[in-house]
This record gives structure tokens, C-alpha cells and sequence, in this order.
């Protein structure tokens, strides 16, 4: 081929100017899904639920949790000026965030067990935007009615009641932004004292900022985003893949009994064709907008709302309900085969990720039960590292930090043990012999200069060894401190 021939090859291939028209063809616009109402056992139960994590969420920063005095009252808190994490009976200091840690590890093995025995079952009851999208629908379902009736309003004109029933929904799902952001600031001041002070304007701009941005996120994820949010936005419906076995007891249209499926009418038999009557009750139930009938999907958030939906249908044209349900693929396997099914709790995978979650679990109870309620800090000061005094001894300064995790003050005697004939003195406090007697309140850190002297005849080396010892003599609790006294000499 001639270059004259590839170029007008290239000219006739040269791809066009993408425009808006052109765009629309490579991106669809989300199309609204309206699930049916349903009642049935796990419409219930997601109800509860719901009522559970939202009142533990919107009522926790308000209880109150008594504490020594000067220490915050709120049973739980994160109290980023005090430097502490409170959690009821439990305190958190900014040097044990390794607690931080282990809960996040306990939560994530939680939620793998759960996942391996019962599939997506917190994305379908507990996950936040399942119980806040669960809430802004029944809103809507209040003030638009149910499916039908919001496809009605939805492809019908403006009209003055069309635009009423808009503005008051989206009112109310501001309001509970609103509320939802408004809590979540509790969680990290006072309640009541961020409260008042938010009204009036004096609140500190990370709670405005943080109440604004949760009011948004929320109006925006449960109310125009939904099931994008677990569809897309969460990585969850990818990794629990990796978490789930046909052992695995998860939502599933039991196909071994529902096909062959088709339309069945009153008077027919029920020989040689599936149970499934081919209504779509499970579909137009699904907040999802799935088809359970397919299969295992990565969109199935498996919130059960297909099981009731299916077992009202079962009841009407009088055949056992149960057709959608808690199976496993391995138990269709079976009864396919003539086998009797059976459930499998105890598996390999489900004993790892219980065992690890009880060996965290465990760890986490001892150090919280064993930590030390007093927490020593050592430092020697290096420039200069000595000072040669006028009468020829050398003085070493030492800065000892005392952390009083006890919520009362406590006695605490700090004892320099070294070389005979070594003097010790503090600033601000008395010393006795080589000993310092000082008061550490509660909950704080408490700082003592000390200064050990030694006279040029006992100065034998450039470094000596000796060790500073904190005490509280009431309880027993000892903190030894090893460190070194510069002399300079050779």
C-alpha cells in the first residue's frame, strides 16, 4: 500500500468529535427503582434493626458515664483536645491506640465470619446506607404511596400537589441529614455543651464542617444514590466473594424446586413445572432492582426482602413457601441428587476466622485488664550532656514525665539509684536522701526536673550507669527507668 493510499485509509477512519449526543451513548443515567412494599418475618426484623442503629447511633453521645473529677462525664467520646478515646469503663490514651487497632481487627474478623456463615448479612440489616436508604424510602413511601403510585407521580406533569409531595419529601430527607450529621459531632465533644454552642454560633468549625458534610453525604447516598453506593462506590460486594463457599448460607431462589418456571392459573396442575409462577413479586421488591431468579449477583445485598415478597405469592396459589430462602448452592447440589440437604456451620473457614476473632478477643481483655495505670518517661539532657560545676562536680539533668492513668491524684517517689556519695535534688520539690516525694494528679501528666551530682572523686568513668525508679507507695505500682550519668572522663 502506497502512502498516499494509508493516508486516505487514516482520513476515511479518523474518528469523530465526541459531543453530548455521543457521550449519552457511553454513559447510562441511573434509572430510578422503586421497590414494592412487603411485610413478612424479615421485613420485621429489618425494622428492628433498623430502630436498634438508629437510636444506638442519634442516643449514645447523650448517655452519660461518671468519672473522676475534671474528667468528661460522656459515656463515649473522642476527645481530641484531651487526647483521649473514651469508651464507658474504658480509656484510651494517645500511646495505646493499639487498642484502636485490635477493634478494628475484631471487626473485620467479625465480619468475615458473618459473611463465610450467613453471606452479605450486614450489608442487608446493619450497613449505614442500608438503614438509611431503608429509612428515606419509607418516607417516601409515606408521602408518594407505594411502587405504583410513585412511577404515577414520577412520569406525571408538574403540578402544585406533585411539587408539594417533592419539596416535603426532600425537606424531611434533609432534616435527617440534618440530625445524622448533627450526631455524629456529638460523638467528639460534649453533647450538651456542643449542642447549645452550635446554635448560637459558637461551636468550633470542624463541627460545622463535619455537619455539613454528613448532612450532604447522607441526603445525597440514601436519597438520589442508593444502591450506586453498594453497586459501585463499596468495596465489599468484591471481597466477600472471596469469603463465601456453597456452604455458605445466603438468599437464594431455589431453582431445583422453581423451574421449570412460567404463569400458572387457578385449576391447573402443578405436574412437571417449577413452583415459580413468573409474577416478578421478588424483582419489584428488590431495592436493588435484581432479579434473585439469576443467581448469585454482585449486587444482592441479600436483605431478604424477595423471601417475604415470594412466601405472600407461595400462600396465595397454596404452594409451600420457601421457594426464595436461606440455602446454600450445595444443598440445591443435593437435593438434586437425591441427598438429604444439610447445613455446615463448622468449616474449615468458619473455624480460622473464629478462632483468630477469639485469639484477638482475648488478647484485647488481657491488655485492657492487666495495662498499667502509671506510665514513666525518661529524658536525660544532652546539651550540654554534663555541666562542670565551680567546685569541680559534675551535675547530670534529668526530665521525668509521670502519665497518672488514675482518675485521682496519687503520691509518687522518684528514687535515683547510682554511685555512692550521689546527690539528688528536684526543682520545686524536696529531696530526701536520693529519693523525691512529689503529688501527680489524676488523669494528667505530671513533669519534675531532677539533678544528680556527683564530686570529681566518685566521677570514675564517662558513662555511668543508674536507674530512676518511680514509686507509688500505696499501691505498690513500680516503674524502673534504666539510663546513664555523663561524667566525661576517660
Amino acid at each position: 500500500m502506497s502512502n498516499t493510499e494509508l493516508s486516505g485509509d487514516i482520513q476515511r477512519h479518523e474518528v469523530e468529535p465526541v459531543n453530548a449526543a455521543t457521550r449519552r451513548k457511553f454513559y447510562k443515567a441511573r434509572e430510578p427503582i422503586y421497590p414494592k412494599r412487603v411485610k413478612g418475618t424479615f421485613r420485621n426484623l429489618k425494622w428492628v434493626i433498623m430502630a436498634l442503629t438508629l437510636g444506638v447511633y442519634y442516643l449514645v453521645p447523650w448517655i452519660r458515664w461518671p468519672r473522676g473529677p475534671g474528667e468528661p462525664d460522656q459515656a463515649v467520646l473522642v476527645d481530641f483536645a484531651g487526647r483521649r478515646f473514651y469508651f464507658f469503663f474504658i480509656e484510651i490514651w494517645p500511646d495505646q491506640l493499639y487498642f484502636l487497632t485490635g477493634l478494628l481487627i475484631i471487626a473485620a474478623l467479625a465480619l468475615f465470619l458473618a459473611t463465610a456463615l450467613f453471606g452479605r448479612v450486614w450489608c442487608g440489616y446493619s450497613c449505614p446506607q442500608t438503614v438509611w436508604t431503608d429509612l428515606f424510602i419509607w418516607v417516601e413511601r409515606k408521602i408518594e404511596g407505594d411502587r405504583n403510585a410513585r412511577i404515577k407521580l414520577a412520569r406525571a406533569p408538574w403540578t402544585f400537589d406533585k411539587i408539594r409531595k417533592r419539596v416535603t419529601k426532600h425537606a424531611i430527607w434533609i432534616f435527617i441529614g440534618m440530625a445524622t450529621g448533627g450526631a455524629w459531632m456529638l460523638y467528639f465533644h460534649d453533647a450538651p455543651t456542643i449542642a447549645r454552642d452550635f446554635f448560637i454560633g459558637e461551636a468550633p468549625f470542624t463541627a460545622y464542617f463535619f455537619f455539613a458534610l454528613l448532612t450532604l453525604t447522607t441526603y445525597i447516598f440514601a436519597g438520589s444514590m442508593r444502591e450506586q453506593v453498594c453497586t459501585y462506590m463499596c468495596p465489599w460486594p468484591r471481597i466477600q466473594a472471596a469469603l463465601t463457599d456453597e456452604e455458605t448460607l445466603q438468599v437464594t431462589y431455589k431453582y431445583d424446586r422453581g423451574e421449570p418456571r412460567g404463569p400458572h392459573k387457578k385449576g391447573d396442575t402443578w405436574e412437571g413445572r417449577g413452583d415459580c409462577v413468573s409474577c416478578k413479586a421478588c424483582v419489584i421488591a428488590c431495592p436493588m432492582g435484581i432479579d434473585i431468579r439469576e443467581g448469585p449477583q454482585l449486587e444482592c445485598i441479600n436483605c431478604a426482602l424477595c423471601i417475604d415478597a415470594c412466601d405472600d405469592i407461595m400462600k396465595k396459589v397454596d404452594r409451600p413457601t420457601g421457594l426464595i430462602g436461606y440455602d446454600t448452592d450445595a444443598n440445591i447440589a443435593r437435593r438434586q441428587a437425591g441427598e438429604k440437604p444439610q447445613t455446615k456451620l463448622v468449616r474449615p473457614r468458619t473455624i480460622l476466622y473464629g478462632g483468630v476473632l477469639a485469639l484477638v478477643c482475648a488478647l484485647m481483655v488481657i491488655g485492657l485488664t492487666s495495662q498499667a495505670t502509671m506510665v514513666v518517661n525518661v529524658l536525660r539532657d544532652r546539651t550540654p550532656p554534663f555541666i562542670l560545676m565551680s567546685d569541680g562536680s559534675i551535675r547530670n539533668a534529668y526530665t521525668v514525665k509521670i502519665v497518672n492513668r488514675e482518675n485521682y491524684e496519687r503520691e509518687m517517689k522518684i528514687t535515683l539509684e547510682g554511685p555512692e556519695g550521689m546527690t539528688v535534688g528536684a526543682v520545686g520539690e524536696e529531696a530526701e536522701g536520693s529519693t523525691v516525694t512529689l503529688d501527680a494528679p489524676g488523669d494528667t501528666v505530671r513533669s519534675v526536673r531532677i539533678f544528680a551530682t556527683l564530686t570529681p572523686d566518685e566521677a570514675y568513668g564517662n558513662s555511668i550507669p543508674v536507674i530512676i525508679r518511680v514509686t507509688d507507695p500505696e499501691t505498690g505500682e513500680e516503674v524502673v527507668n534504666p539510663t546513664v550519668f555523663m561524667a566525661g572522663r576517660e
